[in-house]
């Protein structure tokens, strides 16, 4: 008969001495989680029958943080997917709990967003913020990194000299990676036009910048206009499409920087086919409506921000912030990913 192994053979598995073990077993406070999460492989190793406890015992050493996330306009699925992989990456964080606390701005005007921040701030350890540059912001940010809460920017940056970190993608590199994309697809000269969500969002500013540099570069036969704001709204990019459409017939592509890709859409659905076919539409992010735009060849490439691996990133970030607490910015840049007709 096998016999049942005992704490003396899973301290030996564990190389840890057999008061540990029975430390782990009793509830001790005084065990690093490091130490159980040892003896826990070590009991599944060998099948050992407190293997359920050990488990237990982990799940309560491991260290408890509650971070906030604020995001924008619930309207859109775009944030509120940006918020359902937060949900689930905190869920598969294995060394630490983290309990995601997920709001949404709908009004943007930066002292509503700086109340939003400041609010969820008091209830959280540490927060995540989308959010256009603004001093308004930048002082809430501060407040709260003075009151030990650091604040992370998310997908656009701050120029808020208090934050203590960055997460996205490379902004330069992906306006010229749209660049290139439009001037390798338009067969002959004509026309560009950009629409930008707002100029206070650094990520969309660095973006057109990058974009011009890259079209000033290789393609000076493509005209590229002035940038249109749209305010992040569908409505307004879908009316700023139909008055294009209408009237210029060099139109020969649309870089989208910020939000509206359903009302530029929208507007393309309507005009006649041949006119349809010759726009190229380079657009951020894959939503429902990007993926349905892709999969109908309206777009061209989506240039996507890769949301389960910055998602982790984010939080992880949080947690070194949250540790560290020094004065040193913490930049995490996250490689984007490419999605065209043939990849959706």
């Amino acid at each position: 008969m096998k016999t049942r192994p005992t704490i003396a053979d899973l301290a030996r598995t564990a190389n840890v001495s057999v008061a540990t073990v029975n430390r782990i077993l009793a509830g001790s406070a005084s065990v690093r989680p490091r130490t159980i999460e040892k003896v826990e492989r070590a009991a599944e190793q060998i099948g050992f029958y407190g293997l359920g406890v050990i488990e237990d015992r982990l799940r309560h050493a491991l260290p408890s943080y509650r971070f906030g996330f604020l995001l924008q306009q619930s309207s859109r699925d775009l944030y509120r997917l940006f918020g359902s992989k937060i949900i689930e990456a905190a869920s598969r964080r294995v060394n630490d709990k983290v309990e995601p606390i997920v709001e949404f701005v709908d009004v943007l005007e930066p002292q509503n967003i700086a109340n939003r921040l400041a609010a969820l701030g008091e209830r959280c350890d540490a927060v995540a913020i989308i959010a256009g540059d603004h001093p308004l912001i930048g002082q809430t940010i501060h407040s709260l990194r003075t009151s030990g809460k650091p604040v992370v920017t998310y997908i656009t940056d701050q120029s808020a000299p208090d934050r203590a970190g960055y997460v996205g993608t490379d902004n330069w590199k992906l306006g010229r990676t749209a660049a290139w994309f439009l001037a390798q697809t338009i067969p002959d000269a004509g026309r560009i036009a950009v629409f930008i969500g707002n100029h206070r969002y650094q990520c969309q500013d660095i973006c057109d910048a990058s974009f011009r540099s890259y079209m000033r570069e290789h393609a000076p036969d493509l005209q590229i206009d002035d940038s249109r704001p749209t305010h992040e709204e569908s409505h307004q990019a879908y009316q700023m499409v139909r008055e294009l459409l209408a009237h210029s017939d060099d139109l020969r592509g649309i870089y989208i920087v910020g939000g509206g890709i359903s009302g530029v859409l929208k507007a393309l659905r309507e005009c006649d086919d041949v006119r349809r076919s010759r726009v190229r539409v380079i657009c951020r992010d894959i939503g429902p409506e990007t993926r349905k735009g892709l999969t109908e060849g309206l777009i061209t490439a989506a240039l996507c921000h890769p949301l389960d691996k910055i998602s982790e990133e984010l939080i992880a970030t949080m947690v070194t912030a949250l540790e560290n607490r020094g004065d040193t910015i913490l930049q995490r840049v996250v490689p984007f990913e490419i999605i065209t007709p043939e990849s959706v």
